[in-house]
């Protein structure tokens, strides 16, 4: 129990630094993959609009496809070399937001996509202007959609946000690995591991929560 006590700092530290990684990412990644899978949905005509919407899709295809990491250790340093430099920190911050984007936006976009055109068709007659249409018709509907998607998304970025100490950056995961190789023990990973599934299950229970809170959206 004095041996927890004593390497708990270092790991409530290191607490800290991948929960602000957690809920910056999603501030940022969330309403940017929103507006994404606007601009994918749009049906451009002009060549400029068409550039628009090959880029967009070019975007999502390059984050999607490429490891999480590698785009974490280009961003710190490779962009350096065109002369862009991030700290560790906002490194971190821009690869996570530009990466969970381009997921979020799929999942936007899919949302959209399952919402009846019929929708639209009934408040046009109701008479609503677009943005009454999208916030009380089409959005609640499309988070309904989106909600088992996105959570899967939310809790993935809990343990993609250990990728960090790949740029040096002292989240949970890398304080327990220091004190596990100080004092040869597995106490520490085992107290990180505890320490994740608790995260987990916390957004687990307030998935559900918000997922009841849009039950009555058929």
């Amino acid at each position: 129990m004095n041996y927890v006590l004593q390497i708990l700092p270092a790991l409530l530290a290191g607490l800290k630094m991948t929960l602000s990684v957690f809920f910056l990412t999603l501030i940022g990644s969330i309403p940017l993959g929103m507006l994404l899978s606007v601009g994918l949905m749009h049906q451009a005509k002009s060549w400029l609009g068409k550039l628009g919407n090959w880029l967009l899709t070019a975007y999502v295809w390059l984050f999607r496809g490429t490891p999480l990491l590698l785009q974490l250790i280009f961003v710190f340093y490779g962009l350096p070399l065109i002369g862009i430099v991030f700290d560790r920190f906002n490194a971190a911050i821009f690869a996570f937001i530009l990466n969970y984007a381009a997921y979020f936006a799929e999942i936007f976009r899919g949302g959209f996509g399952a919402v009846e055109v019929g929708q639209f068709e009934a408040a046009t007659v109701l008479n609503l202007t677009r943005w009454q249409t999208l916030r009380y018709v089409v959005i609640p509907q499309v988070l309904k959609i989106v909600l088992p998607s996105m959570g899967n998304e939310v809790i993935n970025l809990v343990k993609d946000s250990s990728l960090v100490y790949v740029i040096g950056l002292g989240d949970l995961l890398r304080a327990g690995n220091v004190a596990t190789s100080r004092d040869v023990t597995l106490i520490p990973l085992v107290l990180v591991g505890v320490i994740y599934l608790l995260m987990t299950a916390v957004l687990t229970w307030a998935q559900k929560k918000v997922e009841k809170s849009f039950s009555y959206y058929r």
